[in-house]
């Protein structure tokens, strides 16, 4: 059946949206009275469908409840490790839900209003951030203006107004430090992770509470500033080896940081763990390309991405409240750590 010209040319929801400056979910909330939206954009909005002479169909009605779900993974994360899992987990969750993921990097330089722009141009229903966005008021801030929802990933100390899918990064350090205390360590190395994002000083934390709760008193010159990147996993890792007590252990805030720690042990001829033991954190394919294989906190990364999507996704469609869900972590043994030795 052809479409008259009159049709054809109707206003679209896309065209009420980009009128008013908003995402076609404002656009479709404002159509179905939800209290959800700002005073001032319900009114930029109702503006906008006036002027346009807009009529709201029955498709439109079911913009954000429909079977053309459209998300966004917006990510400016450095560790690829950890990207390629998250991605795995998003596509795998998406694609069985019937829904269209656009993957979005954020650069530095990048506008956090030219990011929403883009997303809104593109009829974006949701979007997850993965760390560190997940934690950028700046983006947060823009985006609920926008009434766009999101999915907060792994964010340190969750907050109540935004979905997120967690582990409990103070208890995961805490129980790694104490691992390496049982198995006789008693000086213990620790490189922190970006001190952008609370997930690093809740891990920072776990680990000064398991050597408070073993007697130990921390030393600063066996604790190093990194930020989640190799080269700076080298750089904390030559700084703490370089001191004048070195560690019998060093545990670092992320594997590709442990990695950085193991290579800078063998170009000073440390046998790893013979001479030093070195522990990570998430469990990316990292851990295990190397030699020898990280001791490590698994942390779900593809899992977490996939209950991102299931919370996503409920929450465009079915238009439920935010939800917040822990996910466990595991302390995964590998080759990488062993027992002090004493005489």
């Amino acid at each position: 059946m052809t479409r008259s010209r009159s049709q054809r040319n109707a206003p679209t929801i896309a065209d009420v949206a980009c009128h008013a400056g908003v995402s076609p979910m404002t656009v479709s909330r404002v159509i179905n009275g939800e209290a959800a939206v700002r005073p001032a954009t319900r009114e930029k909005v109702e503006a906008s469908i006036a002027a346009l002479n807009y009529a709201p169909s029955a498709a439109a009605r079911q913009l954000a409840g429909g079977e053309d779900t459209r998300i966004a993974l917006v990510y400016s994360n450095p560790s690829s490790a950890y990207l390629s899992e998250f991605l795995m987990g998003s596509l795998d969750r998406a694609s069985s839900l019937n829904v269209q993921l656009m993957v979005e990097k954020f650069g530095e330089q990048a506008s956090v209003s030219d990011m929403v722009a883009h997303l809104r141009r593109g009829r974006i229903s949701g979007i997850i951030l993965p760390p560190p966005l997940c934690e950028s008021e700046a983006m947060l801030g823009a985006l609920a203006e926008e009434g766009i929802p999101v999915v907060a990933v792994a964010p340190g100390v969750p907050r109540s107004d935004v979905a997120s899918v967690c582990i409990d990064d103070f208890a995961a350090a805490r129980a790694m430090t104490a691992h390496l205390i049982a198995q006789g360590h008693r000086r213990i190395g620790f490189i922190k992770g970006n001190p952008d994002q609370s997930a690093s000083e809740r891990r920072y934390l776990g680990y000064l509470t398991a050597l408070a709760e073993a007697g130990l008193l921390p030393d600063p010159t066996i604790v190093a500033q990194g930020y989640f990147t190799y080269r700076s996993g080298l750089e904390a890792a030559e700084a703490i080896l370089a001191a004048t007590q070195p560690p019998s252990a060093i545990f670092a805030s992320n594997d590709d940081m442990a990695a950085a720690t193991v290579a800078m042990a063998h170009a000073r001829r440390l046998d790893v763990p013979g001479d030093l033991s070195i522990c990570g954190f998430d469990d990316t394919p990292l851990a295990t390309t190397i030699w020898p294989e990280l001791t490590t906190i698994h942390q779900p990364i593809s899992d977490m991405a996939r209950s991102a999507v299931d919370i996503l996704v409920r929450m465009v469609r079915s238009k439920v409240a935010p939800a917040h869900e822990w996910l466990d972590f595991t302390l995964i043994r590998r080759q990488s750590d062993g027992r002090v030795v004493i005489g």
